[in-house]
């Protein structure tokens, strides 16, 4: 039975229940790709913790803080359905009580890509999962991988300041015709879906090639076609990087790299990514 009781329910049942709990940290407007998250976590752990809560200090002065799709009985609703066990929505003022003066740091690899688009950015989020990990104090976090950069950066948070949790990833879900999923999809029209589509087709003609400057040039022609094709797309980056530092991948790279996307469909912004192989 799904709890919505704040961080005591957690707490009482650790009092009673030698168990493992599974932390997955979202923003609410849960989808399909969220239960795939409470599925994994359900696999990992005794108990299931769902937070919802929409982060302020991730979101930039320009941002859609406000719009940000919140419909949290229907979140609820999910988490019943799913068998959740404690769920987490907490209030602004529960989670900031006073405007945070300590925050977490980022870094260089908070910095570039997402964290040049969106300034600052990736310290809000590293900021409110440490203090997810330290309310909640799971054994492990599920986290899905589309948001690759930032599953990196919580990766190097939990092995830099010693955290304890372990990161469990669970891959990208996509859509019927490839897209994937986003609580942001829901902004896009018709017509916006299917210019966005350019996305997981990019992906696809990056895996068509063999070596790593191939892959990241077929992606970045898919793309600038949509771009001549359709006004209101524009491309952020489309560019290789090596997983674990976020660095672009060098000519001639071999192994395992990150090809990570960003892209504007009108006034939506979206993102993408896939793991290639080079040999």
């Amino acid at each position: 039975m799904t709890q919505h009781g704040g961080f005591a329910a957690l707490e009482a049942w650790r009092s009673r229940v030698e168990g493992t709990v599974a932390l997955v940290p979202t923003m609410g407007a849960l989808h399909e790709g969220h239960r795939q998250l409470i599925a994994r976590a359900k696999q990992v752990a005794d108990a299931v913790a769902v937070s919802v809560f929409v982060n302020p200090l991730q979101f930039g002065p320009d941002e859609d803080f406000d719009r940000y799709p919140r419909d949290l009985e229907a979140d609820l609703a999910i988490c019943r359905t799913d068998n959740v066990d404690f769920v987490f929505a907490p209030t602004l003022d529960e989670m900031y009580p006073r405007e945070p003066q300590v925050t977490v740091s980022a870094g260089r690899m908070g910095t570039v890509f997402e964290g040049a688009a969106r300034p600052g950015h990736f310290d809000g989020v590293l900021t409110v999962v440490t203090k997810l990990f330290h309310l909640a104090r799971p054994d492990t976090a599920v986290f899905g991988q589309k948001d690759a950069q930032q599953l990196a950066l919580v990766e190097r948070l939990v092995t830099d300041l010693d955290l304890g949790v372990r990161i469990d990833a669970v891959p990208i879900v996509r859509d019927h015709d490839g897209l994937a999923l986003s609580s942001r999809n829901r902004y896009l029209s018709a017509a916006e879906r299917a210019t966005a589509l350019a996305l997981p087709a990019a992906i696809d003609a990056a895996r068509s090639e063999q070596s790593a400057t191939e892959a990241q040039d077929a992606a970045r022609r898919t793309l600038a076609n949509a771009e001549r094709q359709h006004p209101e797309f524009s491309v952020d980056y489309a560019t290789l990087v090596e997983r674990a530092t976020f660095a672009e991948c060098p000519p001639g790279f071999r192994g395992d790299a990150v090809l990570v996307i960003a892209a504007r469909v009108g006034a939506t912004r979206l993102i993408d990514n896939a793991t290639l192989s080079f040999v």
